[in-house]
């Protein structure tokens, strides 16, 4: 399949191949465990080989590639095991972002979290996946500079880089689009409009465990898939 053409402007190449590529990975136009070869990205992307070394770096460093000896890049497979892992950091981790965005946010950073709760329970029904992953993105940039927490911000944004493929298949199982809005309005009421730091705690913990437990669902299935495909 053919891929987006980079467009050479505003933002330099870097930047732009970097954002298509991941992109294309988290949409599942390379599979799981697919090798990321630099004369076809080259081709694919129109692009030179030193541009895409430095994009698979990058994404190397997201958790999105890894580089396999005698095979060099691959996209990274995540097992069972290691998305429990995971969602376990990250359920505990964004708890505490809740609550503390409940006891520290600013006025105008709570006004933010509801425009965009607002926004996506608006749009997610038109809205395709790279766009659904972008508003949740969007509500986690404001959740997290409302902890007022660089700790929790580095770590959390190192753990979401590697559960993107996760939230991807999540975001895309039948009727976890509307579980999500609920559960986001959750977190804005307790954390934004109540201040409730305990009730952030708990729905921002909520949230995670129940978007685990559909990804690990939908990561068993597509396994699954995989092992009926190799069989036959």
């Amino acid at each position: 399949m053919a891929g987006q053409r980079v467009q050479r402007v505003a933002a330099p190449l870097r930047a732009q191949v970097l954002e298509v590529l991941r992109q294309d990975i988290l949409a599942a136009e390379f599979e799981p465990g697919e090798r990321l070869v630099e004369a076809r990205l080259c081709a694919r992307y129109e692009v030179s080989r030193t541009v895409i070394r430095e994009v698979l770096r990058q994404l190397e460093s997201e958790g999105l590639v890894t580089t396999v000896p005698n095979r060099g890049p691959v996209v990274t497979e995540l097992t069972a095991f290691d998305a429990k892992a995971l969602f376990e950091v990250r359920g505990a981790l964004e708890g505490l972002a809740g609550a503390l965005f409940a006891e520290r946010a600013t006025a105008e950073q709570r006004e933010q979290l509801g425009k965009v709760v607002r926004r996506f329970a608006r749009t997610y029904r038109k809205a395709d996946l790279a766009g659904r992953l972008a508003m949740k993105d969007e509500f986690y940039d404001v959740l997290i500079a409302g902890a007022v927490n660089p700790v929790i911000e580095s770590t959390l944004r190192g753990i979401h880089a590697r559960v993107q493929m996760l939230r991807g298949l999540s975001l895309q199982a039948d009727g976890r689009a509307p579980e999500t809005v609920r559960e986001l309005e959750a977190i804005h009421d307790a954390a934004a409009v109540r201040g409730d730091a305990d009730a952030a705690r708990e729905a921002c913990e909520r949230h995670v465990r129940n978007a685990a437990a559909t990804a690990l669902r939908e990561l068993a299935a597509r396994q699954r898939e995989d092992q009926d495909t190799d069989a036959g």
